[in-house]
């Protein structure tokens, strides 16, 4: 059966990509905040957009870096994709403090660019911010060229994800609404149709 959705939780029927966690630094200070909305834009060379609303700390870094990092957490890291995206690094900043001291969050140093990497995660994309003042203001839509990037070899390898064949807690979140996660299950192989 069809059914009408509530133009209020339309997103939700497209809000089931990959949840990322972003990560940026500048002028000592770093953070990291979850985000549900983000895509890959390109292939040559590689683009991403990510949404990054005004109030966040991430986007103030961001601005001032002109770098940024996507990272795919997994199951194992629910709790921390929950947590870092419903606490204000701004907050935790004005007292000394941020996200990854506070939450003994493990990370790494990037290749490319000075926003730490999140340990435990099973991909990371490292982005030189593509400036675009109309979208970064209107939409908040931040474009990004991947200038570096890496994956748990567990999961993706060949150019491909292979859950089928990966422990349950490598499988990436997708964060629907209010802290409900799904992850993905089972592949199937489409054929062109005669």
């Amino acid at each position: 059966m069809i059914q009408t959705v509530e133009l209020q939780h339309a997103y939700r029927l497209m809000n089931h990509g990959p949840t990322v966690l972003v990560s940026a630094a500048h002028g000592g200070q770093r953070n990291l905040m979850a985000a549900a909305w983000a895509m890959p834009l390109d292939f040559a060379p590689p683009k991403v957009a990510v949404v990054l609303d005004k109030s966040t700390h991430t986007r103030a870094l961001v601005e001032a870096s002109g770098e940024f990092a996507l990272q795919l957490p997994c199951r194992a890291q629910a709790d921390l994709a929950f947590t870092v995206g419903n606490s204000s690094g701004a907050e935790l900043a004005a007292a000394g403090d941020d996200k990854f001291a506070r939450w003994h969050i493990g990370h790494f140093a990037a290749e490319r660019i000075g926003a730490p990497l999140v340990e435990g995660c099973v991909a990371w994309l490292e982005c030189r911010l593509i400036p675009v003042a109309d979208n970064q203001q209107g939409f908040d839509l931040f474009l990004g060229e991947v200038v570096a990037a890496r994956a748990d070899d567990r999961v993706f390898s060949g150019g491909r994800w292979h859950f089928d064949t990966a422990p349950d807690d490598l499988r990436t979140l997708h964060h629907v609404a209010a802290g409900h996660f799904l992850l993905p299950g089972g592949a199937v192989q489409g054929r062109m149709l005669p």
